[in-house]
């Protein structure tokens, strides 16, 4: 009973701060809705589409992003995390106090046009090229979630999306698998050592929001607090505890932050056939996993201070490397590390959509 109240004192209060801009109206047989006219079949199982209570776009996503620089930002406390991202030469962060108020970020960075997706339910984050079916779309927030983890839709077609399964669920997009982009999620301390220079989402968005606020009151912190059902529970490790998967073949292993509680540790993995390296560190509250392409595996990799850059391992051959897989001096100045599908998440969210193996 508390859950179901804390739920609708959370959805009735974003409800009368969005609107709605379409008409929207019951999924049949499921707890959803969807746009009339739209292919009325889903991927997943509709009995576990609800609708959350904004409706669609009632958490609206921002679509002309704004950006100032670290020393500027005076909203975020030093363990209040970001989504760091990089492209041709651009590195932002994305706030969660900002993400947790609304879920999508449309925008366009190193001459790529990426949606930041966020489910605050799930903690998963992700950044998908807006190229989808040949056509450049935005991204908004459906009001469906599936698991918990929310459904966004593309604006082009109206095809609603599974975050964590990462393809079209449902319209003319059906089956459609979105094309991510690595991003790195960490603790504002953390990102103010590694890149004390760069661009950070302002709270001009266009919306008025409490952002010192986080939306959804304990639920962060209460580790049995689910709002919706998942499935056949994973009772691995406690359902709130923070996770890296990496997501291939549909298949998932994930890296807890107990592997790395001594600081800045690599490890070389194997996994779907893919030589790995996992980068991360439980003091300064990150974990990252690259594909080793190219050479790269050959290397001998160790840890390093973390340093302006975002440099947090060096090689045997005086290289260092920064928190994105870009070799950033010494010999193999240039080199990259191969991208996979990875993202930090609640260990329930991962559990509820795969069968994770465990490192």
């Amino acid at each position: 009973m508390k859950n179901s109240l804390m739920f609708l004192v959370t959805s009735f209060a974003l409800l009368f701060m969005g609107c709605r801009d379409e008409p929207t109206v019951a999924a049949p047989g499921g707890g959803g809705t969807v746009t009339p006219g739209q292919d009325q079949n889903w991927l997943i199982s509709e009995s576990e589409v609800f609708d959350g209570g904004p409706g669609k776009d009632g958490i609206p996503s921002v679509d002309n992003p704004k950006f100032i620089g670290t020393e500027m930002i005076d909203y975020m406390g030093n363990d209040d995390l970001v989504l760091a991202f990089t492209m041709g030469g651009e590195t932002k962060a994305y706030t969660h106090p900002v993400l947790d108020w609304h879920e999508i970020v449309n925008d366009r960075i190193g001459g790529k046009d990426i949606a930041i997706t966020y489910c605050p339910l799930t903690g998963t984050g992700s950044a998908w090229d807006r190229q989808v079916g040949g056509k450049t779309t935005t991204f908004g927030v459906s009001g469906l979630l599936y698991r918990n983890n929310i459904i966004p839709y593309d604006r082009e077609s109206g095809s609603n999306w599974s975050q964590i399964r990462l393809e079209c669920v449902q319209g003319p997009l059906k089956s459609t698998r979105v094309k991510t982009f690595p991003m790195v999620e960490m603790p504002w301390r953390t990102w103010k050592t590694m890149f004390p220079a760069e661009a950070v989402l302002s709270t001009e968005t266009g919306f008025s929001r409490n952002y010192g606020r986080y939306p959804y009151g304990g639920y962060r912190t209460n580790n049995q607090q689910l709002l919706f059902p998942v499935g056949e529970a994973d009772d691995r490790l406690p359902n709130k505890d923070r996770v890296l998967a990496v997501i291939i073949n549909q298949e998932v292993k994930v890296y807890t932050f107990d592997s790395f509680k001594n600081g800045v540790t690599v490890i070389k993995d194997d996994f779907q056939g893919k030589s790995m390296i996992i980068v991360g560190s439980q003091p300064d509250n990150f974990i990252m996993a690259y594909e080793a392409v190219n050479g790269t595996n050959n290397l001998d990799y160790q840890p390093k201070d973390l340093a302006p850059g975002g440099i947090v391992m060096t090689d045997n051959q005086g290289s260092d490397w920064n928190i994105f897989g870009h070799a950033v001096n010494g010999p193999n100045a240039g080199t990259q590390l191969g991208t996979l599908d990875v993202c930090i998440g609640y260990w329930f969210s991962f559990g509820a959509f795969y069968d994770p193996e465990i490192y």
